[in-house]
Order: C-alpha cells, then structure tokens, then sequence
C-alpha cells in the first residue's frame, strides 16, 4: 500500500489475556511462542493481526502513545480474536509503556516498522548510512523490553519493480547490520524482516535473494508478501494464489501475507483466509494480515471513528459492515494448530542466490552487501550486471547508495569489498568508520 503511515494488527489463537506475555521466535519457516506452539498471523494492518491480523495507523503520528485510544481499539480488536498488530512508525522517544501493556494484557503482540519517513529504503534513491541506523537502533533500544514485540522490519515496499531491485543490497545491508546489533547488544532474539510488494516480475527474485546467501546473519527471519489477487467472490484456484504458494512452498524461512484484503467487489468476503489458515497453504505460510484497521480514503478500513472516509481518526471505533463481520466469521472457523517447536526441525536449506537477468532482476548471486561495520564483512567478490552501484555525489560520506544506468554501462566486475575497524575498502576507494555524526562507513563500486 502507499506510504503513509500504518500500522497492522495481527492475531493468534495461541494468545491469552494474562499480561506475562510468551515471547515469540523463528525456527526455520516457522514462528513458534516460547512455550512452544506454532504461532499464526491472523490480523489487519494499521494494526496487524497475526493469523487474525489488521493494519493500524492512519496518520504519522505514533499510534501507541494515547492509552485512551489504545484501549479503545483493544476493547474491540479482542471481540474479533486478534492477536497481533503492526504498526508503521513510532517516535522512539515517546513512551509506550501503557500502551503495549493494554496491547500484551489482552494478548495481542506487535509487529514494528523501525524506519519512519526520514530515513525508510527507497529503489530511487537507495542508500543505508550511518543516521538510519542510529534511528533504526533508537526503535530497537525503545521497544526490545516488551515481551509481545514479534518482530522488527527494515523496510515496506522498498521495490516495486524490477529497475529497482538493486535496492535489494541495501535492504539485506540493513538487516545483518540490526541483527549484529541485536546480537552485541544481548537482545533477545526478536525476528526481524522485510514487507514486499506483490509484484510479478519481482517474484520470486525478492524472497529469494533476503533468504540466500552464506551469511546467516544477513538473511531475513521472515518474509511478509502484501497481496491483493484475491478479489470479490473467488476460489482458491482462480484466485493467483497457487502461484504464490508454489514459489513459497520450500522457502526456508518465515513467510506471511503482510497486507491481504483486496477491495475491487465489496463487499469483501475474506475468503483468502480459509485458504491461507487451511489446507491448501497452512503448511507454508504463517497466516496473514488483513488492509487495514481505520477507513481511510483508499476504502480499506474495518472501523471508522465516527466519519466515513478517514476525516476523523480517533475516538470509539465503529465496525465497517459487512466487511468486519465478514473477516471475524472467517476466522472463528479457522483454528490451525501446527506443530510443536520440540518436534520441527528445520529441513529446508536457504534457497540459491538469484542470478541477474537481462533487463529484469539487477543483483547477481551471492554479492557481498553494503554494511556499515556493524556486522562483520569479510573479502568478497562482486559481479553485478544489469545496474552499476556508485557512491552518491550528491549525499555525505556517511552514506551507501545504488545508481542504476543504462544497460550499455551497466557492468561492474570482480570489485572487492573489504572491511576493517579503521574502514571500508573498495576498489581502491577507502572510507572511515566511526559514530554519532561521523562516518560509520563508506562503500564505493566502480565502473570497470
């Protein structure tokens, strides 16, 4: 969906009201709670609901920060069975303690965007530097001590077409350089992943390329699709979705629909659920989250607050009908129940790296990835064809940028990236790393 400020609500059957929440971890392509049960995403975004899962946030403004508000749309979220959301953008400064408590009282976990609209990834401009981290890092710090945090993304839509997919290095960058963070900080091990627009030419390139590789800590935890081929009155069959399932079926890690609930033919029936959490995909995927939970003027919404159109975004919500008693009729007859975490063990290995295509995916194989230094990187070779990645001339040295150019120059060759606590060697490019407001890293791919 577009880029304004959401959030998702996502929902679990494995949730209970007591305010010790159970943590939850991956383990290969499934998410389990710490006592053990596989754990499904049913939700809707703005708040997201993991199996039963809502999209929550429709303004930029911090969404778990008002307790009044909080508590207002929990009140309503636990009659439909929610158990998750995902919200898009928070003011790590705030404090959110009331807020996640009501949210964690009520067995409901949160599924949090760590960029805002400062610092997210974008496929024309992409960089990773030294300020997004130290942003991306603030979220971290802010939320890491709330048990019903889920999980962390780096990213929603970065690339929604296949010119931009050299953006991709940027998104794995950032993601080994938060989970090394995670990690030297001693954090628990919160999942983190990346939210992808569902297009073709993209797919299955994208999922792929996050989930391969020989560094663990640059592969995502999980992979959220947001997904809207499944329109009006469908079937399983004529709905797109075996494609889907067929690309997803030996991915090995955590895959879910991050956003679902197209809205060409309303009434929306939420037939995608009973093929999701069923039979047909409940092996693979890890549930979905339903677009969105506040109305807003793209007519997405499950509740208004009292205004049709999104005008007003507070107050006592109001179930949108029949799409709201639709969604909850869905999943009340939905209870998947998985595996237990004792008896799983991973069996499915990282998929290969993507090779480069003529005029279509840019990034090819296993190149090394533009870090910061946070996550250790070691010599390696690059050979990117289709997209030529140079510094920015026009962005400070703190910063890591792909330029894409025209197929005619669009080669790079046997480049090598080396990295070391006094700086980032590449080509014979050299850049220092430091904090606060020096460098952390400079990452420079030359044109042979």
């Amino acid at each position: 969906m577009g880029v304004l400020v959401k959030a998702a609500l996502l929902t679990s059957l494995l949730f209970s009201s007591a305010s010790a929440i159970l943590t939850i971890t991956a383990k290969g392509s499934k998410l389990f709670t710490s006592d053990g049960k596989q754990f499904f995403n049913k939700g809707n975004q703005g708040y997201l609901l993991v199996p039963n899962s809502v999209a929550y946030q429709a303004t930029p403004e911090d969404p778990l920060v008002n307790l009044n508000q909080c508590t207002l749309d929990v009140n309503l979220m636990k009659t439909m069975g929610v158990n998750s959301i995902r919200v898009y953008h928070v003011n790590p400064q705030a404090n959110h303690d009331a807020c996640m408590k009501v949210f964690a009282d009520a067995g409901i976990y949160v599924w949090l965007d760590m960029d805002t609209f400062t610092t997210y990834i974008t496929q024309d401009n992409p960089y990773w530097n030294a300020f997004q981290f130290s942003r991306y890092a603030e979220v971290m710090d802010a939320f890491i001590k709330y048990d019903n945090i889920a999980g962390f993304w780096v990213a929603n839509e970065a690339i929604n077409n296949a010119a931009g997919s050299g953006a991709a290095l940027f998104i794995k960058a950032a993601v080994a350089d938060m989970k090394a963070y995670r990690d030297s900080k001693n954090y628990r091990n919160v999942p983190i992943g990346y939210s992808a627009a569902d297009i073709a030419e993209l797919r299955p390139y994208l999922q792929n390329y996050l989930a391969c590789g020989s560094s663990d800590n640059a592969r995502i935890d999980f992979f959220g699709l947001n997904s809207y081929e499944w329109c009006g009155d469908n079937t399983y069959q004529g709905s797109g979705y075996p494609v889907l399932q067929a690309q997803a079926a030996n991915y090995s890690q955590v895959i879910f629909f991050s956003e679902t609930g197209c809205n060409v033919g309303r009434p929306r029936l939420w037939q995608d659920q009973a093929s999701i959490l069923g039979r047909d995909m409940v092996d693979t995927w890890s549930g979905a989250i339903a677009y969105e939970w506040v109305e807003e003027t793209n007519n997405y919404g499950l509740v208004n607050y009292g205004s049709p159109g999104g005008t007003v975004l507070s107050g006592t919500p109001t179930a949108i009908q029949p799409d709201f008693t639709n969604l909850v009729n869905q999943w009340k007859t939905l209870n998947p129940t998985g595996v237990q975490q004792a008896a799983y063990t991973p069996s499915l290995s990282p998929p290969a790296c993507p090779q480069s295509t003529a005029g279509g995916w840019l990034v090819n194989g296993d190149v090394s990835v533009p870090t910061l230094g946070v996550a250790a990187v070691t010599k390696v070779p690059i050979s990117t064809v289709g997209a030529a990645v140079a510094t920015n001339p026009g962005a400070s040295a703190t910063t890591t940028r792909a330029s894409k150019m025209g197929p005619e120059a669009a080669v790079l060759t046997s480049a090598s990236v080396a990295s070391t606590a006094g700086g980032a060697v590449v080509g014979g490019v050299s850049g220092g790393i430091g904090f606060g407001g020096f460098v952390l890293a400079v990452l420079e791919y030359l044109l042979l």
